[in-house]
């Protein structure tokens, strides 16, 4: 495909594409661009280049590449599986399902060679079965659903509210007070599109979490805190604990790890608990996944571990 520049002289290539071709995004285009799929005046582009009259920009599409993820022989530790679901304790590192940078050793392909392949189909090739997520770097209870029914029953709790999903955070200093309700609006962040932030109602959406202090380290200047979800948004305790100046251990994202004095080399967010209806019984289920070994400091700090 060849475009020539009849107008919008000076604009950057990226933007001046994104206004010619509808059908694609400029983030695809910018990628494009990387990938050197896009040439002007027959030379690699650049997204930043100041287009003039009379060039000539050619794009050459690549051939779309399958989506759907493989099956991978990776250990899964599965906390409970019948024919309706598969509930997991997800391994701090995992990425939940592929996507760019990300295109295999996820647990979505580890659940489709676990599951030979017997996973909903409503959320997709790339996400099957997938009814919630976990971030890349907290670890716990995850619930995979094996049938379409159980999938739109999941959903709906999880979207309703009535789940149960508790979490064990360290956090940096000491939140005040030591419990609370937090309740704001989170959305996208206005400048780092990587970051989700606090926003001003009515931008973002409602959150809620309930947080309890359980132990403090003064040496390393960090708390203990269990947080439980009655919303769902991403990176939700993160920003939530960060939005009380206690930033989680560990978190790439929201803190800065190499300057706080607590180093147990992992983002500090556990999963802890996770409770559902059964979709086929309706029978309460009630699961924990293991506390992962770097949290025993705190641990042994708390006075009162509601085991």
């Amino acid at each position: 495909m060849e475009i020539e520049v009849d107008g919008d002289a000076g604009s950057r290539l990226d933007a001046f594409l994104a206004g010619r071709l509808s059908e694609l995004s400029r983030s695809r285009i910018q990628a494009l661009i990387r990938e050197q799929h896009i040439h002007r005046n027959g030379q690699p582009a650049k997204p930043r280049d100041p287009v003039a009259l009379g060039d000539i920009i050619r794009i050459d599409l690549p051939e779309a590449v399958p989506a759907e993820a493989q099956p991978e022989d990776i250990p899964l530790s599965v906390l409970y599986e019948d024919e309706d679901l598969i509930v997991i304790n997800k391994s701090e590192g995992m990425v939940v399902h592929p996507a760019a940078g990300n295109p295999d050793g996820t647990l979505v392909n580890a659940l489709l060679h676990h599951c030979q392949g017997k996973l909903s189909g409503i959320g997709g090739v790339e996400r099957p079965g997938i009814v919630h997520r976990l971030d890349k770097d907290t670890s716990g209870c995850m619930v995979v659903a094996k049938a379409d029914t159980a999938h739109r029953s999941l959903v709906d709790q999880f979207a309703g509210r009535t789940t149960a999903k508790r979490y064990l955070a360290v956090v940096q200093g000491t939140p005040s007070p030591r419990a609370d309700t937090i309740f704001t609006h989170i959305g996208r962040h206005p400048v780092n599109r990587m970051k989700m932030s606090v926003l001003t109602p009515p931008a973002g959406k409602a959150s809620i979490t309930d947080y309890q202090v359980l132990a403090t380290d003064p040496a390393s200047r960090s708390s203990l805190v269990l947080c439980d979800l009655h919303t769902g948004r991403t990176h939700q305790i993160r920003v939530h604990m960060l939005h009380l100046g206690c930033p989680l251990i560990g978190d790439p994202l929201y803190a800065k790890p190499s300057r706080q004095q607590a180093q147990p080399g992992r983002m500090m967010l556990h999963a802890w608990q996770l409770e559902f209806d059964h979709p086929a019984s309706g029978e309460r289920m009630a699961f924990e996944a293991p506390i992962p070994p770097e949290y025993t400091p705190w641990l042994q700090m708390a006075p009162t571990f509601p085991c």
